[in-house]
C-alpha cells in the first residue's frame, strides 16, 4: 500500500487541528504530515501549507488547463491585430527579430513563474508569492500592492479583449459591406453584449467548462493551420526573404533604429502576455504543483510557436501595406483582413478564416472573466479588498465566486460607456494591461532570485521529518536547479525589466493626446490608491 500524507493545522494551544487552516496571507500556522489513505489529498495539502482551506472544485486535468491557458494567450491570433505595431517600428526585419526576443524571454520568464506555482500552487498567484518571498519587515505591504497591480491588469485585458472581440466583428461586416461605417455607440453595444456572455459562460458553464476547453484546443491548433495554409498557398504575390528579413522602419522616428524597433517589441510581448492564467486557476486544477507548471511552459511553447508561423506568413504576403491601411478595414485597424481577402480572393472564403480569429477572441473573453474572477475571491479572501467578505463568497453549489464575476463585469461595463464618448479615453484606461502584469512578473522573479541566491529555499528531501510552517519556502515537483536556475532567472528578471521600460513609450517620439501611451499615469493612479487605502484602512 504506498503512503501519503495528510496535512493537519496546529491551533495555537499545540492541538492538531484539521479545520483550522488560516485564510490570511499574514498569519503562519503550523503544520504538520501524517498518513491517510489517498493521495488525492495532496492538492489540500499545499493549500494548506499555505494557510488556505479548500473551496473550489477541481475539475481542471493538464488537456483541459492546456486548453484553457491557450485560450487567453491567443498568441496566433493576437499577431494579425497587432501587426502594424511591429511594421511601424521595427519594419518586416524588426518585427521577426523582436518576436523571437519576446519568445525566448517569455519562455524563459513563464518558466520561471512555473517554478512559483510549484512551490505555492494558489489562485492568488503574484501576491501571495511576494508575501513569501519578500523580506518579513515589508512583506505585508509589497503583497497588498502586488494584489492591486494583478487585479486591475486583469480587469484591463477582461474589458480588452471583450472590446477587440466587439471592433473585430464591425469590421469583418466592414469588409463584407464596403459602404457600412461602423459608431462607437454600435461598438459598445457588442462589447455589452460579449461581457453579458462572458457572464453567462461563467456562472453556467462552469461544469462543463473544462471539457469545452477540449474542443477551444482543437479549434485553436487546427483553425491555425486552416487560417494559414489557405493566405499562404493562394497568396498571388509574395515578399523575398531578403525584404522580410533584411528591411527595418523607424516610423516613430526615434533617434536610433534600435530604439524603434524595441518600441515595436511591445506588440509581440501582448501576443504573448497572460499565460499566469493557470496560475489563478490552480485551486480548480488537479495535482496543481505539477500540471501548472507544466501548463505554463508548455502554452508558451506552443502559442509563441504558431505566432512565429501566422507573423511570418503576414510578412511574407504582405506585399503592398500602404494598400491595405488605406482599406475600409485597415483604416478601423485591421489591415489583416485586406491581407487574407487580398491572399485567397473570395470573400466568403475571407469570412470564414477571419471567424475562426473572432471565435477565439469570443472564448477568450470567458477565459479572462474567469482568470480574474478567481484573483479577486483570493485577495478578498485575505481581506485586501473593499467588501472582502462578499468578493470571497463562492456559490455554494457550482463552487464559483460569483459575486467576483459580477463586479469584474460590471466595472467592465461601466469602463464602456466612456467608449461612447471617446475612444481614446477607453483606451487609456486599458493601457495598464501590460505594465502591471509585467510588474508583477518582474518583481516576485526578483524576489525569487534573491531567495534562490541566498540559499533560503530548502529541497523537499530536508522536510522530511519537519513540521510544516505555512508559507514554507520549499522547491516543488518543478524545479531547475543550480546554475541553470539561477541564470534564468536573472535573464527572466532581465526581460521583464526591459518589458517594463518600454511598455510606457509611446508609439512615436512627438505624439498627440490620441497616441500617447499612458500606461505610466495609470500605473501610477492605482499604485497611489492600493497604498492609500493600505494605510487608511487595510493596514489595520
Amino acid at each position: 500500500m504506498g503512503a501519503s500524507m495528510e496535512l493537519h493545522a496546529v491551533n495555537g494551544h499545540g492541538i492538531v487541528d484539521s479545520k483550522n487552516c488560516v485564510d490570511e496571507v499574514g498569519k503562519t500556522p503550523h503544520v504538520i504530515e501524517s498518513e491517510v489513505p489517498s493521495a488525492n489529498q495532496r492538492d489540500a495539502q499545499a493549500l494548506a501549507r499555505l494557510g488556505k482551506k479548500p473551496v473550489l472544485k477541481r475539475r481542471f486535468s493538464f488537456i483541459a488547463m492546456l486548453g484553457f491557458t491557450c485560450t487567453v494567450l491567443v498568441t496566433w491570433e493576437v499577431i494579425p491585430i497587432i501587426y502594424t505595431t511591429g511594421l511601424t517600428n521595427g519594419g518586416t526585419a524588426g518585427f521577426a527579430y523582436s518576436y523571437l526576443f519576446a519568445l525566448v524571454g517569455s519562455l524563459s520568464l513563464f518558466t520561471v513563474l512555473g517554478e512559483m506555482a510549484s512551490i505555492a500552487p494558489t489562485s492568488g498567484g503574484q501576491y501571495h508569492w511576494t508575501f513569501m518571498l519578500a523580506p518579513a519587515s515589508c512583506r505585508k505591504f509589497f503583497s497588498y500592492i502586488m494584489g492591486w497591480l494583478v487585479i486591475c491588469g486583469w480587469q484591463a485585458l477582461v474589458a480588452s479583449s471583450a472590446y477587440l472581440s466587439a471592433n473585430l466583428i464591425l469590421a469583418l461586416v466592414t469588409m463584407n459591406n464596403p459602404g457600412y461605417a461602423p459608431t462607437q455607440w454600435q461598438g459598445t453595444l457588442l462589447y455589452w453584449a460579449l461581457m453579458g456572455m462572458a457572464i453567462l459562460g461563467n456562472l453556467y458553464s462552469s461544469t462543463i467548462l473544462p471539457k469545452l476547453e477540449f474542443f477551444v484546443l482543437a479549434l485553436h491548433i487546427l483553425g491555425f493551420f486552416a487560417f494559414l495554409i489557405p493566405m499562404v498557398y493562394m497568396s498571388p504575390q509574395k515578399n523575398t526573404s531578403t525584404e522580410v528579413w533584411t528591411q527595418f522602419n523607424n516610423g516613430g522616428d526615434w533617434p536610433t533604429m534600435a530604439l524603434s524597433v524595441f518600441v515595436g517589441l511591445i506588440g509581440s510581448v501582448f501576443a504573448n502576455n497572460g499565460t499566469d492564467c493557470a496560475v489563478h486557476m490552480a485551486e480548480e486544477t488537479k495535482g496543481a504543483d505539477v500540471v501548472i507548471p507544466w501548463c505554463v511552459v508548455a502554452t508558451s511553447a506552443l502559442n509563441g510557436m504558431l505566432g512565429l508561423g501566422t507573423l511570418l506568413s503576414l510578412l511574407y504576403v504582405t506585399t503592398d501595406i500602404d494598400a491595405v491601411l488605406e482599406s475600409p478595414t485597415g483604416q478601423l485597424g485591421f489591415p489583416f483582413m485586406q491581407v487574407v481577402l487580398d491572399s485567397v480572393g473570395s470573400y466568403p472564403g475571407a469570412t470564414v478564416m477571419i471567424s475562426i480569429v473572432i471565435a477565439m477572441f469570443i472564448f477568450a473573453v470567458i477565459a479572462f472573466l474567469a482568470t480574474a474572477s478567481r484573483i479577486v475571491f483570493a485577495f478578498g479572501r485575505d481581506k485586501g479588498l473593499p467588501f472582502w467578505q462578499t468578493m470571497a463568497k463562492v456559490h455554494p453549489k457550482t463552487a464559483i465566486p460569483n459575486y467576483a464575476i459580477y463586479v469584474l463585469a460590471g466595472v467592465a461595463c461601466l469602463v464602456g460607456i466612456i467608449n461612447i464618448g471617446s475612444a481614446t479615453a477607453f483606451n487609456i484606461i486599458l493601457s495598464i494591461g501590460i505594465s502591471s502584469l509585467y510588474s508583477s512578473y518582474t518583481i516576485t522573479e526578483a524576489l525569487l532570485l534573491w531567495r534562490r541566491v541566498r540559499g533560503d529555499i530548502r529541497k523537499p528531501s530536508e522536510m522530511s521529518g519537519y513540521t510544516w510552517q505555512a508559507n514554507e519556502l520549499v522547491w516543488g515537483p518543478f524545479h531547475i536547479p543550480g546554475v541553470l536556475g539561477i541564470a534564468l532567472n536573472a535573464w527572466a528578471v532581465c526581460y521583464g525589466t526591459i518589458v517594463i521600460v518600454f511598455c510606457f513609450f509611446p508609439s512615436t517620439v512627438s505624439p498627440d493626446a490620441e497616441h500617447m501611451n499612458w500606461a505610466c499615469l495609470i500605473t501610477a493612479v492605482v499604485i497611489f490608491f492600493a497604498v492609500a487605502y493600505y494605510l487608511l484602512y487595510a493596514k489595520k
